[in-house]
């Protein structure tokens, strides 16, 4: 009853300015590469295949453009996807989220963006669609071109002449082409450039649908026809490679209790590779030392590649240390996760369960760096001895050099299997009865030498 005599509130409706919005949503985040990567996504999505990314020099009309195989969209289907906020229902594994990414991510690096699509191979027809940013400008109005005949780019509609699909064109290239002289040898070197940079950014992104790692979607990605590689930062394909066991860790987000799997490597020192140039190629895009720590990726897609989100500093001694969180959409909200995918951040609970295995990788990768160098260089293998203690060059067995166990401590004489010094200490401390003393230790630990506690998993 309450509900029929509530009072209907008097509202006015307001419309944000066509023209300052699109402007203002250009500078969302993305550079060229990343706005790439955005439309492939949408590409894995349709059940695309094959990609194809062409980068065209040709001065002030030089073009960039995506093209794919997958499902394709009638009439309907691409008027939405052309809205800003665009509404459809979304599956747990799909790598959209927000709809405004083949918007945004095409406007931050150009000015026109025509969209092409072809939903069945017996319907000739093509659906073409254009984002002029110079129309909304002019007319302030929330629309986009319908383009028939002649009005449609042959880039837009030759890919799509024998299968289904969806063709990306960028025109107008305000933000890659920034020269005065469009036509000079500055802007072509600098897409030149820029299809390398491509190229590199989508074999690193998308390198487990490139690699065949993710059931059901077997991609191929082209740049300028060259085929796109792709690139393990695990160098799982090394022998040399050391992985430790997977660790599935809860974390609880808006959309219910999700999991975070965790692996960790230490890759070979370089001496220990197969090669140098696969050395070399291990570096990455970054080269080692800014390469080295977390591996974030949302429904397989990388999304982070690299860095230790402020848990700690990158080191020369620590380069060989890399990571992998897994994680799914339900987790987005926990993870922050924005529109251009290229931002994360790790909630502290997740942070205070990653410590323990931070230290482990590290200190596996640390050793592992100073067993390379030579004595006198920083790198020697024997430890100093402290208070008296023999140093490992003498024969302390509890100084042993064999591997980690699972809680990152090295195995030694008389240790039982599978059971570290924490372990071991709140073992102890329940059968005598002096558990709640423990925890004052604990506290008092963390409070003094936090080092020590975060390295014994509290």
């Amino acid at each position: 009853m309450a509900d029929r005599t509530r009072k209907k509130r008097k509202v006015e409706e307001i419309v944000p300015s066509a023209a300052r919005t699109v402007q203002s949503l250009r500078d969302i985040g993305y550079d060229a590469p990343r706005a790439v990567a955005d439309l492939v996504d949408n590409s894995v999505e349709a059940g695309a295949t094959k990609v194809d990314v062409t980068i065209e020099f040709g001065g002030a009309e030089s073009w960039i453009r995506v093209a794919d195989n997958g499902l394709g969209m009638d009439a309907t289907t691409l008027q939405e996807a052309m809205r800003y906020g665009s509404e459809r229902e979304y599956e747990s594994d799909d790598l959209g989220k927000f709809g405004f990414g083949l918007k945004t991510a095409s406007t931050s690096q150009c000015r026109r963006v025509t969209v092409a699509s072809r939903k069945a191979k017996q319907n000739a027809r093509l659906e073409v669609r254009c984002l002029d940013l110079e129309h909304i400008e002019d007319t302030n109005e929330w629309e986009i071109l319908v383009l028939e005949g002649p009005e449609r780019p042959e880039q837009v509609t030759e890919p799509l002449l024998e299968h289904t699909g969806t063709v990306v064109l960028w025109g107008n290239l305000d933000r890659i082409l920034e020269y005065k002289d469009p036509w000079g040898e500055w802007a072509r070197k600098k897409l030149l450039a820029l299809a390398e940079e491509v190229d590199l950014h989508l074999g690193m992104v998308f390198h487990r649908f490139l690699g065949g790692d993710v059931p059901g979607h077997k991609l191929t990605i082209t740049v300028n026809g060259s085929k796109v590689a792709p690139w393990d930062p695990f160098c799982r394909d090394e022998p040399k490679t050391e992985d430790f066991p997977a660790k599935d860790l809860r974390v609880a987000g808006d959309g219910g209790v999700g999991f975070v799997r965790v692996c960790s490597y230490v890759l070979p020192p370089q001496k220990e590779f197969s090669s140098d140039a696969a050395w070399r190629r291990a570096s990455g895009p970054a080269q080692w030392n800014r390469q080295q720590g977390f591996y974030i990726y949302r429904a397989h897609r990388m999304i982070q590649s690299g860095g230790w989100n402020r848990m700690r500093a990158p080191d020369e001694h620590t380069k060989l240390a890399r990571m992998s969180l897994d994680f799914f959409p339900e987790l987005d909200a926990v993870f922050g996760i924005n529109i251009a995918k290229a931002y994360v951040n790790l909630p502290q609970d997740l942070r205070e369960k990653l410590t323990p295995l931070v230290s482990q990788a590290t200190r596996s990768a640390d050793q592992r760096y100073r067993s390379e160098r030579p004595r006198g260089t920083g790198g020697s293998a024997t430890v100093p001895s402290r208070r008296g203690r023999p140093s490992r060059s003498q024969g302390d067995p509890a100084m042993s050099t064999g591997p980690f166990d699972e809680y990152g401590n090295r195995g030694g004489v008389g240790r039982t299997p599978g059971v570290g010094p924490r372990e071991a200490i709140e073992e102890v401390a329940e059968t005598v009865g002096e558990t709640a003393a423990l925890k004052k230790i604990v506290g008092g630990l963390r409070a003094r030498h936090p080092e020590v506690a975060r390295d014994l998993g509290w």
